[in-house]
């Protein structure tokens, strides 16, 4: 090999090292998670365990208003839910079981349904069908579901007497075993 070759193939090395380091460092820049430092004022993180469970107030059903806050010291499950979901249908007598069985003894389910993907005739038919006794809430612009950062449906938070988020579940169909679990542990907690 000539002195030429040999300083046109380090050359060429030199080249590809820099064009693989360049392309290395533009894909740590575009596919990078942004940081909660670098995130804007109005984004807030989804509710999760251990945090505070987002206020909110909407209509009943039956013509009422529920505020969440307003609930404090009672347990709280909260069940976003639509007609049209299939594990939503499945875990529904599961629910309504469990709130019979739990309802003396200061649990409240919430029932929010998500009314801008539904329709209150379609909502009414089915609390019929399923004969539920719990508040079915109506979520109609959506502003709930945002709030709460929904992932999937059926997604359950499961609140202690202080408004704290003990458990999120975001999926089903749940038990009726596994709901009382839930509720059971939130009953023997010290408030």
């Amino acid at each position: 090999m000539t002195e030429a070759s040999l300083k046109s193939r380090k050359n060429r090395w030199e080249i590809l090292m820099m064009v693989s380091l360049a392309a290395g460092i533009l894909w740590t820049l575009i596919s990078r998670v942004p940081s909660a430092v670098s995130a804007p004022l109005s984004s807030s993180p989804s509710p999760r365990e251990g945090f505070l469970a987002p206020d909110f107030t909407l209509d009943t059903l039956d013509g009422n208003k529920v505020t969440l806050s307003e609930l404090r010291g009672q347990i709280v499950v909260i069940n976003f839910w639509a007609t049209w979901c299939p594990p939503c249908r499945l875990e529904t007598p599961a629910l309504e079981k469990s709130y019979e069985q739990y309802k003396d003894s200061g649990v409240v389910l919430l029932g929010v349904n998500l009314t801008d993907q539904d329709s209150v005739s379609e909502v009414e038919s089915f609390v019929q069908e399923f004969k539920l006794t719990y508040p079915i809430l109506l979520d109609r612009d959506g502003s709930v579901s945002a709030l709460y950062q929904l992932r999937g449906l059926p997604t359950t938070y499961f609140v202690n007497r202080a408004g704290i988020i003990r458990t999120v579940l975001v999926g089903g169909p749940m038990s009726e075993t596994f709901i009382r679990s839930k509720i059971e542990a939130l009953l023997k907690e010290v408030q």
